[in-house]
């Protein structure tokens, strides 16, 4: 529960985070943006201003005179429209090559830039006033979009970051839960081999003994366990067909050996269900579900294993009358290392995945569960 606490914060922190990192670039550069338009409406003032002086003055000085034409031409980048009292263009600068030599077109981009700033209104003496129509120059134009594009980069820079980040953990812990189960299997394969010798040397000296028969069930338990989890480190081969025979003696085995006070059934299908799996590995995830199963009831109540066909897929549903699990529960079910048991290492349903996704090519999950109604796990498997 705590290392589920623990992720929990860690993801709202680097959310938290980027979130931040994202707002401040964005904000940033729309203060950039707002603080450039505000210099081109300077420059515009100041051209303003020199076309007055240059309408007003009667002999204006050549220092004069070259002072506004340097103001006038330094102006490379600001679409700029004068226009008389009675609409006709004078003057126009930065505009489409295209509509330069064209009156009514000049007119109509005058009063489309109108809509984004007013005009300045030129007044004369004689009342041959004139109007000044601007626009934001076509890098500005461009740039109103930059902090939104910049935004929606970033935030697919750190998506991308932290799926990259989150596949190679589940990777690593893929390998870590891999290597620990093949390690499992050579320790328990060495004591394992020295009570098979031990057996044959017993059962030489009292062959129908009824105790000997029960620890040689025990150690091909025991041998079951190992091959299971040795099949776990590498890749199994999926040599065995009759998917119902493999439920079956699962079944029986398992019915064999849990309380009497649990009513367990089995329905399967009255045909054959044909599908390559490993039945050693199958039996192993059947059993975890089970044994969950009992867990989540104390012992007493109701387990259901039902197989079926649906849409070209063999389903194995293992349903129980337990406690249920919360929603957050449900949702952590198959992480390694969660469990809600005081003893539990949070393994079974992590490998029991792994076996069924990795292994099987299908899929297992929660169909539905219920606070104090119980549980049902779904295993799907694609027909071949």
């Amino acid at each position: 529960m705590r290392k589920s606490i623990l992720a929990r914060f860690n993801n709202w922190f680097i959310f938290t985070l980027m979130t931040l990192v994202i707002i401040t670039i964005v904000v940033t550069s729309m203060i950039l943006i707002n603080f450039l338009r505000k210099e081109e409406v300077k420059r515009v003032d100041i051209l303003v201003s020199a076309l007055k002086f240059q309408q007003e003055a009667t002999t204006p000085s050549l220092e004069v005179q070259e002072l506004i034409l340097q103001i006038y031409s330094s102006n490379t980048t600001i679409p700029v429209i004068v226009l008389d009292k009675d609409g006709r263009p004078l003057e126009h600068k930065n505009i489409p090559q295209e509509i330069e030599n064209n009156a009514k077109e000049i007119t109509a981009l005058a009063k489309k830039m109108s809509k984004n700033y007013p005009p300045i209104e030129l007044k004369f003496p004689n009342g041959n006033n004139q109007f000044v129509y601007y626009d934001n120059s076509r890098l500005l134009n461009n740039l109103r979009y930059s902090p939104f594009l910049l935004g929606f980069f970033i935030l697919c820079y750190f998506l991308f970051s932290f799926w990259f980040l989150r596949t190679i953990k589940k990777t690593d812990e893929g390998y870590l839960w891999a290597g620990l189960a093949k390690e499992t299997a050579h320790q328990i394969g060495t004591p394992l081999s020295s009570m098979i010798g031990w057996m044959e040397i017993m059962k030489l000296e009292s062959p129908d003994s009824e105790g000997i028969h029960e620890i040689e069930k025990d150690i091909e338990r025991l041998r079951t366990i190992s091959e299971r989890f040795s099949k776990i480190g590498s890749v199994p081969e999926l040599n065995d067909i009759n998917f119902n025979e493999t439920i079956k003696e699962n079944y029986d085995y398992l019915k064999s050996r849990i309380s009497r006070k649990i009513n367990f059934t089995l329905h399967l299908p009255t045909y054959d269900i044909l599908v390559p799996h490993n039945r050693i590995l199958m039996s192993w995830v059947i059993e975890n579900l089970v044994k969950n199963a009992v867990d989540a009831m104390k012992g007493e109540g109701s387990i259901l294993i039902a197989v079926f066909e649906r849409n070209k897929n063999i389903l194995v549903e293992v349903k129980d009358t337990g406690s249920g699990m919360t929603k957050q529960q449900a949702g952590n079910a198959f992480k390694p290392g969660y469990s809600t048991k005081k003893r539990g290492w949070g393994l079974g349903l992590s490998l029991a995945k792994r076996v069924i996704q990795e292994y099987h090519n299908g899929d297992i999950k929660i169909a539905q569960t219920e606070v104090g109604k119980g549980t049902t796990f779904r295993i799907m498997i694609k027909k071949v």
